[in-house]
């Protein structure tokens, strides 16, 4: 999930006092425990460009088999084991340039060495596009024998037998590399879009009312509408912030609808029906999934505005707005240093074995995590994966207990990929965006249930249920709506009709409609949400994953908490085998394996019903205060 953090002149706004927070505005003065070690990928650019040498020389071998994948079993393994030695080098080439320049997107000789990376992977494709085309003109029973008469071949069995699967969607081998040759110009939207709101984006200063003044970058629009309880302030910043969105609204529509285009087209090259078809076929997720999610949902927003309207009586508003979703309902606003933070996350995953606290403690030890936000530093959270290394977590960290909670959802990324590189071969060692934050939201689950039990006092006991429902209310609701937002665009490219930022705006304001009705009121730039989520503009069809994740992560964590010890025992151990399980199998098949089946409605009822009884919850906390 996108979380945010500090930038230029920052305050933490607490019951009307100033309370300074530390600000970096380079990265020479945060000490070294706080910030990624990149020598454990490269100890500079020479060992670097030694291994982009080494790439190009591997893609020439690799290319050199190209015609004689069906003359022996032996020259596929051959490919088959080239491959994976060219993918585990691409992490660290790629990584390297591309953690550096997420420090600081300003460094235009970073990003040249980005792109070298990009044109090579580009050049990669085109390397490569014929190797599944060749595999396909192998029968598929002589290809079977081959697989079940040498047990070398077993790491990649399952990824030739999924080829096979999907076969009426592969071309020819001149076609595939003719595709190839599109990857650039495809992604180059994408990147457009990430420059356009990192690199190029200059944000207003704003001018509070206790004098302070903040410029309404993305670490500090959370941090005030998290902090600051004075409404005109948030008002403030809210506009401030999302009015360069506005202000840029029709080149954000121009470069979402050439991705859009760019997906159906794709789609189209392939044979699919839909861009939808396209991005679910590639894990076998039936578009019911998809379908039913945004259905159930919208039909079942009512706890998502009563909630609302409890905050607005509670918050004692004339009037309730979207920047005051996030101020917490009591005047009990603390501060989380970094260093608790890191214990507390640590202390909630006991319940996990001592296995995976021994890997939380090594993350967290120093030069996994970049913890503080730095001038250039692009915003929000992640973790990113580097075979053969360790994971890279990028953190924007500024104290407010959604940054705890971050800490511990991006811990749980970590820890995934953590165990699959240690339980895979390469070839099945990535797991697929569909379960992927199954493990960050069971990981925000368990820290909720720790911090509660540590404190006692009222106040910071509805916060953190606060927490918890807006962890509901932005990674079940919020998420399912993007994704109803997604379909109908997409829809309408593939219809062949305009797409303009007026069309987007206006699919926003239905969808808004449907789901706060009249708890929120309505304004000029909450509609243009549509062009501030990146995962739309970088990752299509990727944010419904959030959703069905969240009811996984539900489901095992009811499965690992109820019953006797033996069945609490059984769906524990189901839960890591899930973490180890990689990519070994269609995403759908490990969630069963793991106690949970996505086809059936109820799984996605279930949210709903928990919101519900959290949000009955904290209105009885709030009573005791009374």
């Amino acid at each position: 999930m996108v979380k945010y953090v500090l930038l230029l002149l920052v305050s933490f706004l607490l019951a009307g006092n100033v309370f300074a927070q530390k600000v970096y505005e380079s990265r020479d003065e945060i000490p070294a425990e706080f910030k990624w070690s990149l020598n454990d990928i490269y100890s500079n650019w020479t060992e670097w460009e030694k291994d982009m040498t080494r790439l190009k020389s591997m893609m020439d071998e690799i290319v050199s088999y190209k015609g004689k994948l069906k003359l022996s079993p032996e020259n596929l393994l051959t490919v088959q084991k080239l491959n994976d030695e060219l993918g585990i080098l691409s992490y660290k080439v790629y990584r390297y340039p591309q953690l550096m320049r997420d420090l600081d997107t300003r460094d235009q000789q970073v990003g040249a060495n980005l792109q070298k990376v990009q044109s090579m992977f580009a050049e990669f494709g085109v390397a490569t596009s014929w190797i599944n085309p060749e595999m396909l003109e192998i029968p598929w029973d002589t290809m079977k024998k081959w697989l079940d008469e040498n047990s070398a071949f077993k790491p990649y069995r399952f990824g030739i037998e999924d080829l096979y699967r999907q076969q009426k969607h592969v071309l020819t081998s001149d076609k595939e590399e003719l595709l190839s040759y599109f990857s650039r110009v495809n992604n180059a939207p994408s990147e457009i879009y990430s420059n356009l709101t990192t690199a190029d984006i200059d944000f207003p200063i704003v001018h509070l009312s206790n004098g302070d003044s903040v410029q309404a970058t993305y670490g500090n629009y959370g941090l005030v509408l998290a902090t600051n309880h004075n409404q005109e302030d948030r008002k403030k910043t809210y506009e401030a912030h999302y009015g360069v969105f506005k202000k840029n609204e029709n080149t954000y529509a121009s470069i979402y609808k050439a991705i859009c285009q760019s997906d159906w087209a794709t789609a189209r090259a392939r044979g699919y029906n839909s861009s939808l078809e396209a991005v679910l076929d590639a894990n076998n997720i039936p578009i019911a999934v998809y379908e039913n999610l945004i259905n159930t949902v919208k039909a079942n927003t009512e706890p998502l505005q009563k909630y609302n309207r409890l905050r607005k009586k509670l918050l004692k508003l004339d009037k309730y707005y979207s920047f005051d979703g996030s101020i917490p309902l009591t005047d009990y606003l603390k501060t989380y240093p970094y260093d608790e933070a890191k214990e507390w996350v640590l202390a909630s995953i006991t319940p996990l074995g001592n296995d995976y606290k021994e890997k939380i403690t090594s993350a967290l030890k120093g030069g996994w995590i970049d913890v503080f936000e730095n001038k250039g530093k692009r915003a929000g959270a992640y973790s990113a994966g580097v075979y053969g290394v360790h994971p890279y977590m990028l953190m924007n960290y500024n104290g407010t207990l959604d940054n705890v909670f971050t800490l511990g959802h991006e811990l749980g990324h970590t820890m995934h990929t953590l165990y699959s590189q240690e339980n895979q071969p390469f070839s099945t060692s990535s797991y697929t965006i569909f379960v992927a934050e199954v493990a960050s939201t069971f990981n925000e689950r368990l820290l909720l249930d720790y911090m509660l039990s540590k404190t006692t006092e009222p106040k910071e006991r509805i916060n953190l249920l606060q927490q918890a429902i807006q962890g509901i209310t932005g990674t079940f609701y919020f998420q399912t709506l993007l994704a109803d937002y997604e379909l109908q665009v997409h829809t309408l490219v593939e219809k062949g009709e305009s797409v303009t930022a007026e069309t987007l705006t206006k699919i926003m304001t239905e969808l808004y409609d449907k789901y706060y009705g009249d708890s929120v009121e309505k304004d000029e730039f909450i509609n243009r949400v549509w062009a501030r989520i990146p995962h739309m503009f970088r990752t299509p069809f990727y944010v419904y994953q959030y959703a069905t994740c969240f009811a996984s992560s539900a489901q095992i964590y009811k499965n690992i908490n109820t019953g006797a010890e033996a069945e609490k025992k059984e769906a524990l151990d189901k839960y890591l085998q899930l973490l180890k399980s990689g990519g070994s199998d269609y995403p759908m098949e490990q969630l069963k394996n793991a106690g949970v089946d996505l086809t059936q409605p109820e799984t996605i009822k279930a949210v709903i019903a928990q919101f519900s009884l959290l949000v009955d919850k904290l209105e009885v906390e709030i009573n005791k205060l009374n």
